[in-house]
Parts: C-alpha cells; sequence; structure tokens
C-alpha cells in the first residue's frame, strides 16, 4: 500500500486554555483533493497552518511526504497556501507576482519566464500578465494567487476558504476549475471551507471537524448517505429526525392517499416553497416538522393545509441515534 502523503499523529495544539486541534490523527494521499469541513472555530484552518508550519503543535507529530516536518520551517516544507485574503502585491504586474517564489528561490530568468507563461495558461489569464491587480476582477485576482502558489512546484498545495469573497454564481464556476486544475496537475490539494456545497463537489474525500476533533473521514457520499451522527448528518444537508432514524428530504414522498409502504406519517402541509426544479414541502406530523423535497414534474403536488401521507424506503433510513 502507498505511504501517504500527509500524516497527522495525535496531533493537539492548544492557545492559552483553548484547545484548537485536539489528538486528531489523519492521512491524506498523494494525488487527492481533501476538504477539512466543519464550522467556525471547529479548528479546520489551525489544522492547515500546522501543516504549512505557521503553528507549532503542542504534542503529536506531522509528517509530509515521508518526512518528519513537526518542527521544519515554512520555507522547507513542500507546501505552498493561498490565503482568503489572495495577498498579491499591488505595486508587480500579474507576471511578477507568479514569479515571486520563483525569484525567491533562485530560478534562472529564463525558467522563470517559462514557468509563468506555463501557470498563466493553466489558469486561463494569458494575456493579461502585464496588467496590475487593481486591474483585474475578484475572480482573476484568485486565478494569479493561484498561479502563485502553483509555480514553485508544491508537494500539496493549501487552499483556505479560497472562495469565501466570490459571488456564488462565480464560487460554482470555481469550484469545477480547481477540480481541473487538480486532475490536470495531478497534485495534492487540501481545502478549509464551512462550506458543505463547496467540499462536496471538490472533495475526493472529506474529514468533518467539531470543537478540534475529527468527527468523521469518507467520500462525500458515505458522509451523506451514512453518516456517523446528527452532527455530520445535519452539517451536510437538511434531515428529517423520527425518533433514532435520519431520512434526508429528497428520500420522503408525498401523497394524498395512505400509501402502502410500511414507513409512513401523516401529516399537514404548513409550507409550500417552488424552486424550479424542486418543490419543498414543509408537513407537521406526529412525529414532528418534516421536510419533503419533491422532484417538480414528478409525485403529486399539494397545498398549503392540506392532508397528506409522506412515506420512505427502508434504505432512506439512517440510523443516527439520539
Amino acid at each position: 500500500m502507498t505511504a501517504p502523503l500527509v500524516r497527522f499523529e495525535a496531533v493537539t495544539k492548544r492557545f492559552g486554555a483553548e484547545t484548537a486541534v485536539d489528538d486528531v490523527t489523519l492521512e491524506i494521499a498523494e494525488g487527492e483533493f481533501f476538504a477539512l469541513l466543519g464550522p467556525s472555530g471547529c479548528g479546520k484552518t489551525t489544522l492547515m497552518r500546522l501543516l504549512a508550519g505557521f503553528e507549532t503543535p503542542d504534542a503529536g507529530r506531522i509528517r509530509l511526504a515521508g518526512e518528519d516536518v513537526t518542527d521544519m520551517p515554512p520555507h522547507r516544507r513542500p507546501a505552498h497556501m493561498m490565503f482568503q485574503a489572495y495577498a498579491l502585491f499591488p505595486h508587480l504586474t500579474v507576471a511578477q507576482n507568479v514569479a515571486f517564489g520563483l525569484k525567491a528561490q533562485g530560478r534562472p530568468k529564463r525558467e522563470i519566464a517559462v514557468r509563468v507563461e506555463e501557470m498563466l495558461a493553466l489558469v486561463r489569464l494569458e494575456g493579461l500578465g502585464g496588467r496590475k491587480p487593481d486591474e483585474l476582477s475578484g475572480g482573476q485576482k484568485q486565478r494569479v494567487a493561484l498561479a502563485r502558489a502553483l509555480a514553485p512546484a508544491p508537494r500539496i498545495l493549501l487552499l483556505d476558504e479560497p472562495m469565501a469573497a466570490l459571488d456564488r454564481k462565480l464560487r460554482e464556476e470555481t469550484q469545477f476549475e480547481l477540480k481541473r486544475l487538480q486532475a490536470a496537475l495531478g497534485l495534492t490539494f487540501l481545502i478549509v471551507t464551512h462550506d458543505r456545497d463547496e467540499a462536496m463537489v471538490v472533495g475526493d474525500r472529506l474529514a468533518v471537524m467539531r470543537d478540534g476533533r475529527i468527527v468523521q473521514v469518507g467520500t462525500p457520499a458515505e458522509l451523506y448517505e451514512r453518516p456517523a451522527g446528527r452532527f455530520v448528518a445535519g452539517f451536510l444537508g437538511e434531515v428529517n429526525l423520527i425518533g433514532e432514524i435520519g431520512v434526508r428530504p429528497e428520500r420522503m414522498r408525498l401523497s394524498r392517499a395512505e400509501p402502502a409502504a410500511a414507513n409512513r406519517l401523516a401529516g399537514t402541509v404548513t409550507e409550500v416553497g417552488y424552486l424550479g426544479d424542486r418543490t419543498i414541502y414543509g408537513v407537521e406530523t406526529t412525529a414532528g416538522a418534516m421536510r419533503v423535497a419533491q422532484p417538480t414534474g414528478g409525485g403529486e403536488r399539494a397545498q398549503v393545509g392540506e392532508a397528506v401521507w409522506l412515506s420512505y424506503p427502508a434504505d432512506a433510513a439512517m440510523r443516527l441515534g439520539r
């Protein structure tokens, strides 16, 4: 079995009385797009900063590309970090910004020029090398920052909430652009985000964090369909709670007639929301308030105040505990 590119071994980091990262053990494979997901303050950014070398753990070891980097300074680690604020130098051109890390490494001028052109082509910014950052759009600035981080050819690229400042449409476009780049380069990407959709779109695997600990690791489908508990289930999407089980709204079916299914609930429609590709129903039942996502053009429709039945197949029930 191939050794992981990154390994956190029982890593703990404290800031005064607060434990930001609590006994984390985690492996990230070479060539993987890995996402750290969790609410604000859960420790995900601190874990990334520990890998980058901007923080030192109070306990545990960190291994990168087979080497113990726990006490290694950031500039010696084969990792580059792209910050949320991009941190472009306003007085330098786009090309000079991309070349910055290469110059710091002492690369020959011709090699730098070729590499800068390669990176600008990779992020689709050909012809913009002579512009200054203030002449660029938000999306273009992000791509310059990405090109600069990729130029020195790190073993792993660290992305700290890279799409937080973008509008929804551009954010969605950028998610697929990052996947394209990662696949084209075969490079390991580690992204930190609190946005579940973002993590599920880009990540080959996710780690959900809470209170400094990793709650569950797996593929997006594994975590969404087989969450380890209520926290993961709720963080990755809406879930209807029925005793100790959970059912996703899209697995619920709404009907006026009582269904033959064993798993069924009677209720009254309290809300209806049309979202184009689907209609969302709020239904008050004896088991509590439920949410149903019914495909537009498929299934029955109902109005507020109407008596309905909800049903779900046995394989839709996720055991979550109390």
